[in-house]
């Protein structure tokens, strides 16, 4: 061991750990992929069985039971499971498209899919999503309650928020509106409590904003002719390859604020902004927005930004739906 020199030992052990978690991951991934195959499979057998020799609902049960007996001991074989392996195969067996995806999901995300989400294009939308964004299942329930789908096709933005490493438009991956019901502020909060509050839930602010967001700091000093600027929170956003400045205001949007942003931009782009990097990108978040009025104030703006709104409590799925349903059919004039 004396002639061992603690550098190449502390190598090799970092690479044999590295390995043995891929190897880990990958098994994992084989074992989940084979088990929703097997689900779709047994789903599938059912129906098909209904379906051809006309057998009745309580194939299930006995299957159910007879299974758990010669498989003692084995989960995810009750007859209630079963129930769901059928509902399962019956809502894709026609989408050729996403039955190809499914197995890149968990068995407890895909129910989660499967009964939080209506429309076949919803369920487009969170299977998609929640594989790009790597979701856990906690997340993509979160994201279900938080009717994502719902305020995604309400922004009314033909470009998509999920992440493309050949998109053009890096303003694409910022949505019209985020919730922020996991801060936990009062009534009558400040613009510093909204800052302070976001610092202190990065984890669950990633969640919202995207994986690819890093953070790089708060009150952020930029000194421009001598003066300090301080911009209320820096990211770095490593698919765009840019920074991204995000000023915080408690009221509707004013026009100021854009002159002010594109100033920030510049700075930053100027002083901070690094050779390989792409140009700054910023995003104006407020309490509310009258879209003329942005549409007007952000019509001359030389770089790339965007004003959101943000919601801090919970929006309450039944209106966002009423409100989805009751827009035009894009094929109307």
């Amino acid at each position: 061991m004396n002639l061992i020199k603690s550098s190449d030992y502390k190598k090799f052990f970092i690479e044999i750990k590295n390995r043995i978690t891929r190897a880990r991951h990958q098994a994992y991934q084989a074992a989940n992929n084979e088990m929703v195959f097997l689900y779709w499979d047994i789903g599938k057998g059912i129906v098909e069985r209904q379906e051809r020799l006309g057998w009745g609902e309580a194939v299930v049960e006995k299957l159910s039971g007879d299974l758990q007996r010669e498989f003692a001991g084995m989960k995810g074989l009750s007859s209630q499971n079963l129930w769901r392996m059928k509902q399962f195969y019956v809502a894709y067996r026609n989408n050729a498209k996403l039955s190809a995806l499914l197995r890149e999901l968990s068995w407890t995300q895909n129910l989660c899919i499967l009964h939080g989400a209506k429309t076949v294009e919803e369920k487009e939308f969170y299977i998609k999503t929640c594989i790009n964004e790597r979701w856990s299942s906690r997340e993509l329930e979160r994201q279900l309650d938080s009717a994502l789908f719902e305020r995604y096709m309400l922004s009314k933005k033909p470009r998509s928020i999920m992440a493309k490493t050949k998109e053009k438009d890096p303003l694409a991956h910022f949505k019209d509106e985020y919730l922020l019901d996991y801060l936990g502020l009062q009534d009558g909060f400040s613009e510093k409590d909204l800052r302070r509050a976001i610092v202190g839930n990065l984890k669950q602010f990633f969640l919202e904003f995207g994986r690819y967001f890093t953070f790089v700091g708060e009150e952020y000093p930029v000194v421009v002719g001598g003066e300090d600027f301080k911009i209320d929170l820096v990211f770095y956003h490593r698919l765009l390859r840019c920074l991204v400045a995000i000023e915080l205001k408690i009221g509707t949007f004013k026009p100021e604020y854009v002159g002010k942003m594109q100033f920030y931009l510049e700075a930053m782009d100027r002083k901070i902004k690094l050779g390989e990097e792409n140009p700054s990108v910023g995003l104006i978040l407020c309490k509310d927005h009258n879209k003329e009025v942005v549409e007007i104030a952000m019509s001359r703006a030389i770089s790339p930004m965007q004003v959101s709104r943000y919601k801090t409590e919970i929006i309450d799925q039944r209106l966002l739906k009423k409100r989805l349903h009751s827009l035009p059919s894009p094929d109307k004039k």
